[in-house]
């Protein structure tokens, strides 16, 4: 039975689906002006690892999650380019999609974007401006009127009468037009040099808020299961969606609503400013990206996450270890034969506790931080039980950890990028050092020793063989 807190009751529920065994989960995206930072990398990661343990848990996730690729950044970065805004936005799609890779998280069931969804906006402005929630100012531009909506701020949990405006919709000129302050914008008039579609109302494009309202109600239908993002999303922009749906649709938005907490550098907010601010891209430089996504399930989601250099170095011991167990395992089973024993079903039964543990961390609101830890107890248990061990039991132990880990998103494999050339050449001076060591020629198999680790190639000598890795 899995766990949800749900951000609109502020407690943990047991999920149950609208349509049984089906999950329907929007997650908002990136605003594609430029390189995902390592901020934007928490929900990506956080939220694939829920989607995954959905599937595991044998439902079938309808997962969207948007590219937002028309904003006054993208706007603001076309211009100092000379370019069109769909340039820069294209370009950076393909960056984070790129980025995305690197860090395992897969591709949503559908990535859809802003600029290709204007006419439902439209439709759905339309609708709300029918239903007396939406005016139109003397400039063209659409407003919401957000005290019509009574239950505004049910998920923020804020009293709208405390509430001032602000906030990344309302940065559009006109202010003096609305009814009230607290209304937001759901379409804008043109600037010069931006990008526009033609309306009603005015030649413009649309606020930020309404988008997801639109493709959400599109791709998944007018209530969806789960809705979720950052924390800094919960006000005012997830506020506005429920406002905005619930009035257009007549029916509750989102059964559950999750939130990833924020992610600080060396205990200090991520700024341009602090000079502390990274993208995955500069991460990637340094760490494999699998390296990045364990760190970031090292904290319970909504958890505050700091990051540093220490701490990322501790995430790639804890994955080499992860990495090195999974590789023995390999490694045994090249030269292992047989099926288990009576005491080896034993082990196998034993290997199914650290399974149940796993399970039981992510039903309690996907505690990917108690769930890794049940995966180094099972790492632990396998590195005492496998040598000697059948094939049949080393495969059981190895289909058990990569369940786990694939859960996780991670990857328990080395990568050996290296020419097929060189490999050959390492696996020849191991052949060769093999012979010299027989020969009694201890001298001779050092110095191959030695001439490898200068290549950076490490060998170890195991009861099974000579093992070797990349240093």
């Amino acid at each position: 039975m899995i766990q949800i807190y749900n951000t609109m009751n502020k407690r943990k529920e047991e999920f149950v689906p609208i349509t049984p065994g089906e999950v329907k989960m929007y997650v908002c995206g990136p605003t594609v002006y430029n390189l995902i930072h390592i901020g934007n990398a928490r929900p990506m990661i956080v939220f694939d690892t829920v989607r995954r343990y959905f599937e595991y848990s044998g439902y079938k996730v309808n997962y969207v999650s948007n590219f937002t690729d028309v904003d006054d950044k993208i706007i603001k970065k076309a211009n100092e380019e000379g370019v069109d805004a769909k340039v820069i936005s294209d370009r950076y799609i393909e960056e984070c999609k790129k980025d995305m890779a690197s860090m395992n998280v897969r591709p949503a069931t559908t990535h859809p974007q802003a600029t290709k969804e204007i006419g439902g906006m439209i439709k759905m402005i339309k609708k709300l401006i029918d239903q007396d929630y939406g005016y139109v100012a003397q400039d063209g531009t659409v407003y919401y009127r957000t005290r019509k909506f009574r239950e505004y701020g049910k998920l923020s949990h804020k009293n709208i009468d405390d509430l001032r405006s602000g906030g990344r919709s309302l940065l559009v000129t006109g202010e003096d037009q609305k009814e009230d302050p607290l209304d937001f914008v759901l379409w804008k008039p043109k600037k010069e040099g931006e990008p526009y579609w033609n309306c009603p109302w005015c030649k413009g494009r649309p606020g930020w808020h309404i988008e997801c309202s639109v493709m959400s109600k599109r791709y998944l239908g007018d209530s969806i299961d789960i809705h979720a993002g950052g924390e800094d999303l919960i006000f005012p922009h997830h506020e506005n969606e429920i406002a905005q749906s619930e009035a257009a649709n007549g029916v509750p938005f989102a059964k559950y609503w999750m939130h990833n907490a924020f992610l600080n550098i060396d205990n200090r907010k991520m700024s341009k400013s602090l000079g502390n601010f990274f993208t995955v891209r500069d991460i990637l430089e340094h760490y494999d990206g699998q390296v990045l996504r364990y760190f970031m399930l090292t904290v319970h989601y909504r958890s505050p996450l700091n990051f540093s250099r220490e701490l990322m170095e501790a995430a790639k011991t804890s994955y080499e270890r992860i990495v090195n167990c999974a590789e023995n395992l390999r490694f045994l089973l090249e030269k292992a034969s047989g099926t288990m024993t009576e005491e080896e079903k034993a082990i196998a039964g034993q290997a199914d506790a650290y399974r149940v543990r796993f399970e039981e961390a992510m039903d309690d609101d996907f505690n990917t931080a108690n769930a890794l830890s049940a995966i180094f107890e099972l790492v632990t248990f396998i590195n005492s039980h496998a040598d000697g061990a059948s094939a049949e039991l080393l495969q059981t132990m190895l289909k058990e950890l990569t369940t786990l880990t694939d859960i996780c998103g991670l990857i328990p494999e080395r990568k050996v990028e290296l020419p097929a050339e060189e490999v050959a050449f390492i696996e020849a001076k191991i052949a060769e050092r093999k012979a010299a060591k027989k020969a009694r020629d201890f001298a001779k198999a050092d110095a191959i020793r030695d001439e490898l680790k200068a290549k950076g190639i490490i060998l170890e000598d195991t009861r099974e063989g000579v093992k070797w890795k990349k240093a």
